[in-house]
């Protein structure tokens, strides 16, 4: 009974220095920290996260319900809705906003001093604006991509005067309250001087009044170009059935709403600039200052189009137009 209770004495000691020599590996296992998950604030004027700002950030690592969090914030065309959308990221205590538009900018821009805003493509002079000190330096807590529509909405009056060379009168298409419209359609005005043609505006608060702004349209001007604005982007195959509807060229700011039906597009790759953007929030997770950080533009622009709108809409491309074309759609 004595050698049986030093038997089971020794194996016990045995086991406990097994689990000893385990504990300190198993310690500090469970002691490894998970890693903190990156909390990026989405705010935009449109209704949707346009995916491939998602997808840039997977291809930096970062993976949503590992180390990423997405808050976002959609005012789905009611820009009013802005600024409470952007005081409720700040509660969220987000790391960094990704802010789409000018309206979505100014109002993350109210709503915060310190936390980093990483602009999307802001369609406005961010200097003029106020969003930044000077492009080489921001000085505050907001860099990005600068996509100045104002300054290729001249050229895109231009392209459209080439489509229908008699227009002596072009529709411009606007969404209220919206403050990259006004700021379009006056840079605008120079290039629509030079080449003879009127620039008619036509303001929609939202997709329930595209019906009625391009059957005005259609009976006061020969072509529509429509500005940069999220809002219609997301209402792109919308609006180009309304414009088939009432057989209106028209022409849009991306790639995608050419391919959605709009006669043409002129403007830079929205993919490319999600991806700058993402590499600014990454840069930024790195820890660094956006103050330090340069605002970057676009320095390509794509010219798409669709021929097989031109052709529903009984329009003769003319060859010089088809040679300058990046893509043609047939």
């Amino acid at each position: 009974m004595r050698r049986l209770s030093q038997g089971i004495r020794a194996a016990l000691i045995a086991t406990l220095i097994a689990g000893l020599a385990l504990f300190p590996a198993r310690v500090v296992s469970e002691a490894q920290p998970v890693g903190k998950a990156y909390r990026v604030g989405y705010l935009s004027s449109a209704a949707n996260v346009f995916e491939p700002f998602r997808d840039a950030l997977r291809d930096l690592g970062y993976v949503e319900g590992r180390n990423l969090v997405m808050e976002v914030r959609l005012a789905a065309g009611r820009v009013d809705q802005l600024p409470a959308l952007a005081a409720d990221l700040v509660r969220a205590r987000v790391d960094v906003i990704a802010a789409v538009s000018p309206p979505a900018i100014e109002a993350a821009k109210n709503a915060t001093t310190t936390i980093p805003i990483v602009m999307a493509f802001s369609s406005i002079d961010p200097v003029q604006s106020r969003f930044v000190d000077s492009l080489a330096r921001p000085g505050g807590n907001i860099t990005g991509v600068a996509m100045i529509a104002d300054e290729i909405s001249g050229k895109r009056v231009a392209l459209l005067k080439e489509m229908v060379p008699r227009a002596t009168r072009i529709a411009v298409l606007t969404q209220a309250n919206h403050t990259s419209g006004p700021s379009q359609v006056k840079s605008a005005r120079p290039t629509a001087e030079r080449l003879g043609i009127e620039l008619d505006v036509v303001e929609v608060r939202d997709s329930r009044d595209y019906d009625r702004a391009l059957a005005a349209v259609t009976k006061r001007a020969p072509g529509l170009f429509v500005v940069a604005n999220p809002t219609f982007f997301d209402d792109r195959h919308l609006l180009a059935a309304i414009a088939a509807k009432h057989r209106l060229p028209i022409l849009c700011e991306w790639r995608e709403m050419a391919e959605a039906g709009c006669l043409m597009s002129y403007g830079p790759n929205i993919s490319d600039l999600y991806r700058r953007v993402a590499a600014y929030v990454d840069r930024i997770a790195r820890g660094a200052k956006p103050a330090d950080l340069p605002v970057e533009q676009p320095t390509k622009f794509e010219l798409i189009i669709n021929l097989n709108t031109a052709k529903a809409l009984r329009l003769t491309v003319p060859q010089p137009l088809l040679l300058q074309a990046d893509q043609i759609i047939q």
